[in-house]
């Protein structure tokens, strides 16, 4: 070919060119679109007041990994010098033994191994004195919910205007209903009993015994709201005020911040802190 005729040829090329790039990266687009729509949505929320309390023991964090969605709620012991510095080493321990994790199979195992490390950290932290703090952890991974709890805090499932409830409190009160099925003890003994709100497991001290797990991740539905909350929030609401907020199409932050004012509103005098975490599946 002369000269002249590559030059009459070059415009088409160029063209033609241009042309397949535009069809590339309109195919690019379109995958990235099909994939980003194809993984749920995880909404996250979360609200937290100090009540009547003179600091703030609670403490709480959400992290989004390639691994899933981790939310992680400890409300540090009150009354205990340590409760602060307990729920804190808690919280972040089990974020950063989330962080390690290589694969998602590796999650049954997650949360015995970040408990064992969360206790010993907080032995560490404390040096001898005082302290421990309940514990509430979930993970979600391709819509399904794996979970942990020690202690008195609580994981909840607000699906289609009801709660499902996830985890056990680990308090005396549970310990002394097994005592009064296996008759043991009288009704009123457990009912009546001045020690059934006492904690019986929990982060930072020797005796720590286990963390309870689910057996099997809950498979979620679409709109659930899963929500982890401290005993200061379910001791000052009731349920049907948690599922009157839970039920407004608004969004998980602004739920949780609504449940946080209807707390304080109650302005009661020995308002315990009160923290909630909401995670809600999208799609």
């Amino acid at each position: 070919m002369s000269m002249p005729e590559q030059h009459e040829w070059l415009p088409y090329v160029i063209v033609w060119a241009c042309a397949c790039t535009l069809v590339v990266l309109f195919r690019i687009r379109r995958g990235l679109l099909h994939q980003d729509n194809a993984v749920p949505k995880i909404e996250i929320g979360n609200g937290q007041t100090i009540g009547a309390r003179e600091e703030q023991d609670d403490y709480f964090s959400t992290f989004v990994s390639p691994h899933g969605t981790i939310a992680v709620l400890a409300d540090g012991i009150s009354g205990l010098s340590g409760g602060r510095a307990a729920s804190t080493a808690a919280v972040t321990t089990f974020v950063k033994q989330f962080l390690k994790l290589e694969h998602i199979r590796e999650l049954p195992e997650f949360f015995t191994t970040a408990a064992v490390a969360s206790n010993a950290e907080i032995m560490h932290t404390l040096k001898g004195a005082q302290g421990g703090t309940t514990l509430v952890a979930v993970v979600v991974e391709d819509g399904n919910l794996h979970w942990g709890a020690v202690g008195d805090s609580l994981i909840k499932i607000f699906r289609n205007g009801d709660f499902i409830d996830v985890n056990q409190k680990h308090i005396l009160e549970s310990v002394l209903e097994e005592r009064f099925v296996s008759g043991e003890i009288t009704r009123d003994e457990a009912l009546d009993s001045p020690m059934k709100n006492h904690l019986v497991n929990y982060l930072g001290y020797e005796g720590f015994k286990n963390i309870e797990i689910g057996a099997e991740p809950v498979r979620l539905q679409k709109r659930d709201k899963v929500i982890l909350c401290s005993d200061g929030v379910y001791n000052t609401l009731t349920e049907v005020e948690l599922e009157d907020i839970l039920s407004k199409p608004i969004s998980a932050y602004d739920a949780a911040q609504e449940i946080i004012e209807a707390i304080e509103r109650k302005q009661l005098t020995h308002q315990d802190n009160a923290t909630v975490v909401i995670l809600e599946k999208g799609w």
